[in-house]
């Protein structure tokens, strides 16, 4: 019996082939800052970035645009701000129309995700450093973030299990 030959579009891919995995960004959006968090290229850890100022709708999305295109983010998780009891509320709905918004300008996959405890959780952890306040209230929003991305990848990796 002769063996039969693999077709050649089934030859498995080499390292060099393998299509490049994509960061997520994550984001702790307020009214006068935008806290962002980066993953790794395998989507395992979170790290935090530089805190964006927001100006106006121009200039952030400038920022954005920058930091999706500087770490080949694929995709992007926003910090939903829910009620205790988990409702929706006012800056839900905000939250929803910025997700659209961002989706709509750049063209990615956005996910919504509980932010409920993250501030308060970043606040009690800076707490715990030995940072002046000043440091702490410009670091709150990037830790977040950071707390956002690292629930968001750890709900993706057990969905995944």
């Amino acid at each position: 019996m002769t063996p039969k030959r693999r077709p050649r579009h089934h030859r498995p891919m080499s390292g060099s082939e393998a299509p490049p995995r994509r960061r997520v960004l994550a984001l702790d959006v307020g009214s006068k800052r935008i806290g962002v968090a980066v993953s790794d290229p395998l989507g395992i850890t979170a790290q935090g970035l530089e805190t964006i100022q927001r100006q106006n709708k121009r200039k952030d999305w400038q920022a954005l645009g920058e930091l999706l295109k500087k770490y080949e983010v694929g995709e992007i998780v926003v910090g939903l701000p829910l009620r205790l009891s988990g409702a929706e509320g006012t800056q839900s709905e905000k939250m929803r129309r910025f997700a659209d918004e961002l989706h709509a300008q750049f063209g990615l996959s956005v996910h919504l995700w509980d932010e409920r405890w993250t501030s308060t959780e970043a606040n009690r952890l800076l707490r715990e450093t030995s940072l002046s306040i000043e440091k702490r209230g410009k670091a709150v929003d990037r830790l977040a973030a950071v707390l956002i991305l690292q629930s968001w990848l750890a709900a993706r990796t057990s969905d995944q299990m």
